[in-house]
């Protein structure tokens, strides 16, 4: 998500704010996005014809205060004196960015749209090819129980279908734990975007850091942290549990937050170990 900085002047706020979330869900310019002339009383018409020229469409979120989705979606608010468009985020939801300031917060939301490609078998993503394909592990976390403390250690064992000794993953008591899920074994962040972001490894509660590869670029595919074989099962997105664990990373960490992995062998994982795709 791209938040654009050239925010839609001269509109009603409905229509402004709906416009620049639109351009930053779909991280375009905000100038690209169009916006109804002043007769024109229906802007969803306006953006539901503009999106499918462009293969997708707003689908209506029949119970948007309880809606969990792991990807930014368009929320309307509703004020004490206007109707406001805002971007949500989850899983829980909550608003990740709000073109106009505030001060309506999610508890205001009142409808809710995801962007869609209007046929899932002529989408394809983003090709994730990337020169970044080496790296290194510069730090490694683990935390024994759900929202427990972040301990530091330079070396772990990593044990297949489990996840990494001594975290709560391991032991089936992380938040996201459940039966027969996939991506919890281990999570990575690269280290690029903490130092940017002035974040530290606790801050993104993430078991490897790493420095130097793409991470993105492993959804899907097999890849090894030292001696142990893993596969990248999908980006590891902020969530509101983390943002109430570590305010202020929610927003910034927005497809910047790594990759949720499985372990596909045992071994050890420390810290100064290589991390090829």
């Amino acid at each position: 998500m791209r938040e654009p900085r050239d925010l839609p002047a001269d509109l009603d706020t409905l229509t402004g704010s709906g416009a620049a979330c639109l351009a930053a869900i779909l991280e375009l310019d905000a100038a690209d996005v169009p916006a109804p002339p002043p007769d024109h009383p229906d802007p969803w018409t306006v953006w539901s014809n503009w999106l499918a020229g462009r293969g997708l469409g707003l689908v209506p979120i029949p119970d948007p205060a309880g809606f969990s989705w792991p990807g930014p979606w368009l929320a309307v608010l509703r004020g004490e004196a206007r109707r406001v468009c805002a971007v949500a985020y989850g899983p829980p939801s909550t608003i990740a960015w709000h073109p106009l300031g505030g001060p309506e917060t999610f508890a205001d939301v009142e409808a809710g749209y995801v962007v869609a490609p209007a046929d899932v078998a002529l989408w394809a993503p983003i090709p994730r090819d990337s020169a970044r394909t080496a790296g290194r592990v510069v730090a490694i976390t683990i935390a024994g129980e759900a929202e427990g403390p972040i301990e530091l250690v330079a070396e772990v064992a990593a044990h297949a279908g489990r996840g990494l000794e001594g975290d709560r993953y391991h032991e089936g008591r992380g938040t996201f734990s459940k039966p027969h899920a996939n991506g919890h074994e281990l999570t990575l962040v690269e280290a690029e975007a903490l130092d940017e972001l002035g974040f530290t490894p606790a801050d993104a509660r993430r078991n490897v850091v790493t420095r130097g590869i793409d991470l993105n670029a492993l959804v899907g595919r097999r890849f090894r942290v030292g001696e142990v074989e893993c596969i990248g099962r999908r980006l590891c997105e902020p969530c509101a549990h983390l943002e109430r664990l570590s305010p202020g990373t929610l927003r910034p960490l927005v497809h910047r937050a790594g990759l949720r992995a499985d372990l596909l062998g045992d071994g050890a994982i420390r810290v100064g170990d290589a991390v090829s795709g």
